[in-house]
């Protein structure tokens, strides 16, 4: 598709860049793969209360977020800094790298523990990498498609244990590395991207945002990698993390998408355990609750946390329940999402998140996005009816006008959706 006229720069918030809304300014703390340790995640909350509205967010994309700060607060820099959440100032915004949450835990094809550290590091370590758009999205994929799903600008996907496919806004390219490989085939490409993205609109105002946006992003990224590896023909090509050009012959994709949802709450498979917070907000005394039971914690990309390997499954889920997360897999909470809404967003023209607490208070069976405005914010990628604002106490479900959300005005999601 053509790249769309720009009306603004991407502004994309970070923590040395946050944005500026109604409610004071935004950061949003990259965590790739969505790992974090108790002491940083320690370090988030106390930023929350010191310098925030004393809560911490999670993302769509598996990330956390503050609102309510003081834009000229030096505090967030100096803490995340120190708490390791920040360690590339000019690379922090395009640090968005997904990972399958519970790889090497239970299911998949493939264990991408780990990859997403070292795709990180050398990301940093890339100077031309700076210049990726704040939304471009890498993806590692351990073969259940569950991140694959989330739409991401280049994506790595296991067809095997030993191997896994280049895949460029989910089309394949017929590029295959181990999974040691990966990281470097997924930054090889990213820099590609940059330099197509570069080539084909002079005007930086026009340059491509995502993949998507790039005419045959898919064929020209595998080209140029093609002679890229043959220009440089390393002696392992998986080690060195090049594209290799035949198809992984082990490659079985009968498994692709069954995690399609992502990570579920509650005990998984007796591995792990699942939790949500209602609508994706955790009380910095949830998230001390959280560090407390695990030395090291997943955030998905569904705005729930898996605590790996739990010594006590059943005794961590009271725990979890006593705090008020979610960790009933039956629970309306986690058919309903919602975007900022107001009083924090200025575009928001109703308070979204209080109508989407009544529809979870009502006990909706059906999946819902209340969203404050057309633009949608946060909506996920799995089947939803849309109930966007169009008055304070108003809204359009799927097109259709209603006023507040009810359960029994919630139509099956449509195919726009699926």
């Amino acid at each position: 598709m053509p790249t769309p006229a720009r009306t603004r720069t991407d502004a994309c918030p970070g923590v040395v860049s946050p944005h500026l809304a109604a409610d004071g300014a935004l950061a949003r703390v990259r965590l790739p793969g969505g790992v974090v340790g108790a002491d940083p995640f320690r370090a988030v909350a106390e930023l929350a209360d010191a310098a925030g509205d004393g809560a911490v967010h999670l993302t769509s994309r598996g990330n956390l977020q503050l609102r309510g700060l003081d834009p000229g607060d030096p505090r967030p820099v100096a803490r995340l800094a120190a708490a390791g959440l920040l360690p590339s100032t000019t690379h922090e915004r395009v640090r968005n790298v997904l990972a399958s949450p519970l790889s090497g835990i239970t299911g998949g094809l493939a264990d991408v523990r780990g990859l997403a550290a070292l795709l990180d590091v050398g990301l940093c370590a890339r100077p031309a990498l700076a210049g990726l758009p704040g939304r471009f999205l890498i993806a590692l994929d351990d073969g259940r498609g569950d991140v694959a799903g989330e739409r991401p600008d280049l994506s790595w996907v296991a067809g095997s244990a030993t191997g896994g496919e280049l895949r460029v806004t989910g089309t394949g390219t017929g590029l295959t590395c181990s999974p040691a490989g990966a990281p470097g085939l997924l930054l090889d490409a990213a820099e590609v991207f940059v330099a197509l993205r570069d080539e084909h609109a002079a005007d930086p105002d026009a340059r491509a945002w995502r993949a998507a946006e790039l005419p045959d992003a898919a064929a020209r990224i595998a080209t140029a990698l093609r002679d890229r590896a043959s220009r440089s023909a390393p002696a392992d090509a998986s080690a060195a993390g090049r594209a290799l050009p035949n198809g992984d012959p082990d490659d079985d994709r009968a498994t692709l998408g069954a995690g399609r949802a992502g990570p579920a709450v509650g005990t998984l498979d007796g591995a792990a355990v699942g939790a949500a917070p209602v609508l994706g907000e955790l009380s910095s005394a949830q998230v001390r609750t959280l560090a407390d039971l695990a030395p090291e914690l997943l955030v998905t990309p569904w705005r729930t946390l898996v605590l790996p390997a739990p010594h006590h499954p059943s005794s961590v889920l009271g725990v979890l329940r006593d705090a008020g997360l979610v960790v009933d897999p039956a629970h309306p909470a986690l058919r309903v999402s919602a975007c900022a809404g107001a009083p924090g967003c200025a575009k928001s023209l109703s308070d979204v998140r209080g109508h989407a607490r009544e529809l979870i208070r009502l006990g909706t069976e059906r999946a819902v996005h209340v969203a404050g405005c057309a633009r949608r914010c946060g909506a996920p990628h799995t089947p939803h009816a849309d109930a966007v604002a169009t008055g304070p106490a108003s809204y359009e479900i799927d097109g259709l006008a209603r006023g507040l959300p009810a359960p029994t005005d919630l139509p099956e999601p449509t195919e726009e959706h699926r």
